[in-house]
């Protein structure tokens, strides 16, 4: 369990020296019984705050942002009509101003001593930050040891990056009270932090010192302009251009085991990247890559397959693709240029992802894609196979790199049906026209970045880093003007 941490020694952890200022207005007790009274008074004293939330502003390296933090030592954190108006209030003067919301929780959820009339307040809580989201404006979340009920089924669920301390109790029940409900104890680990991450409810567990890296980061991405290019692009290949390789030697050269992938990109041609686990809502599949990046200099959304994730055993299902609807709807959300990286041997084909809607999240992700009104590049960076390549593809712009291909089934598949053996699947290859030069003289692909001989997983990566940044500030100068 790492050691608790309380709502000031976050103000200190987290904002830049000096630059705290309150929101918070007196506490009205007058209405509130003398036994009710006295115990808000002895929390008082206890914790060092007047209520259970703490809300104000401040800055992080320089940027402006408001935060609502609970503090567990005032009466385990439970949120009565005062805290819950506190954090309305703060919430809607963020959205007001502008702002980021940064969130953290520790919380039993709400107060048993005011009821119903506190835990309806919830929904004003949820309301007012979804207000703040459909301004367009980044709400981060930092969950704390504990974080349960109304406040986890509430505010502490609702972030665009969601975090959390290592340890930690994080669930909707709280143990003890499912063990006298119950009369068993609730099955261990199920809500702790590190099992939600495993799971895609949360994005990733941080320790304290950890803590401060993390929201700079996530605010570089979401706050912080576009920087200058400062990789070299390659020339594209022209339409006609001759052939370094045929096609099929180009397919066998992306199912290698050098070849780059999304994570090369992201590791060689972004600035800072945040990782977003799973859908948010418990489903997680490691063949889908989410990350707020900064490819290039040009803060955006990454929604890539990682073919090095992707086997027989271990295909793309369905959760992958609900991954990647996540992360178009933060894009769109957030403003924020998505580009999405093709590179896949295919969907899963299975009993299991037929029963998982495998072509309605097909459906969804094109239909998604091709309705986005934010700036979008797809980048075709290796294998592109089936349904679930073609699921990431519409987009304002396609590059391809030179050895890509897509098609509609592996060209094994396709020789099968024509043929009824494998052994054409070169031939059929080279009909279907798969490649990304045939790709760019059809113009589904418009821009082709070169693969010159000898060229390594690093460079191409920047390479193609290079051309997406490029592309990105083109269409934002097309969107602007």
């Amino acid at each position: 369990m790492t050691e608790r941490i309380g709502a000031r020694d976050l103000v200190e952890l987290v904002l830049d020296p000096g630059s705290h200022e309150s929101w918070d207005e007196p506490i009205d007790v007058s209405d509130y019984s003398p036994e009710y009274r006295a115990a808000v008074e002895k929390a008082a004293a206890r914790a060092g705050t007047d209520e259970s939330v703490i809300t104000g502003r401040g800055l992080v390296k320089g940027r402006p942002v408001a935060f609502v933090l609970n503090e567990f030592g005032f009466l385990a954190g439970s949120i009565g009509r005062a805290a819950a108006q506190r954090i309305t209030s703060a919430v809607r003067r963020a959205t007001a101003e502008g702002l980021p919301l940064l969130a953290s929780t520790a919380s039993g959820g709400t107060r048993m001593q005011e009821g119903t009339p506190a835990f309806v307040h919830m929904v004003d809580i949820s309301r007012a930050i979804m207000d703040h989201r459909a301004a367009g404006l980044p709400y981060l979340v930092h969950l704390r040891h504990p974080t349960t009920g109304g406040v986890f089924a509430s505010w502490g669920s609702l972030g665009h990056v969601t975090v959390a301390e290592s340890g930690a109790l994080v669930g909707f029940l709280g143990p003890k009270v499912y063990e006298l409900l119950e009369g068993r104890p609730f099955p261990a680990g199920v809500q702790v932090s590190e099992n939600l991450a495993e799971r895609g409810i949360i994005d990733e567990v941080v320790l304290h010192d950890e803590l401060p890296m993390v929201v700079d980061r996530a605010l570089g991405i979401l706050v912080d302009a576009p920087t200058e290019s400062t990789r070299d692009r390659r020339p594209g290949r022209e339409p006609g251009a001759g052939r370094r390789l045929s096609t099929w030697e180009s397919i066998e050269l992306t199912r290698g085991e050098g070849r780059a992938g999304v994570r090369h990109l992201l590791r060689h041609g972004s600035d800072a990247t945040v990782r977003l686990q799973g859908t948010d809502e418990g489903e997680r599949d490691s063949a889908m890559l989410v990350s707020l990046a900064r490819l290039d200099g040009v803060p955006c959304v990454v929604v890539g397959q990682d073919r090095t994730t992707q086997t027989p055993a271990n295909p793309m299902g369905p959760a992958a693709l609900r991954e990647a609807r996540r992360g178009m709807r933060l894009a769109q959300e957030l403003g924020l240029p998505l580009v999405s990286v093709i590179d896949t041997p295919g969907a899963e084909l299975s009993p299991e992802a037929e029963e998982g809607a495998i072509a309605g999240e097909i459906a969804r992700c094109i239909a998604s894609m091709s309705t986005l009104t934010v700036p979008s590049v797809s980048v075709l960076l290796g294998q592109g196979c089936g349904g679930g390549a073609l699921a990431l593809l519409p987009a304002d712009v396609v590059v391809a790199t030179e050895n890509a291909w897509l098609s509609p089934l592996p060209p094994e598949g396709a020789s099968a049906i024509v043929h009824g053996d494998v052994d054409h699947a070169p031939e059929m290859a080279e009909q279907q026209r798969v490649s990304a030069l045939d790709l760019h003289e059809l113009g589904t692909v418009h821009h082709v970045v070169p693969e010159p001989v000898g060229d390594t997983p690093e460079a191409l990566a920047s390479a193609v880093a290079a051309e997406v940044g490029h592309q990105l500030r083109r269409l934002a100068d097309l969107h602007h003007g």
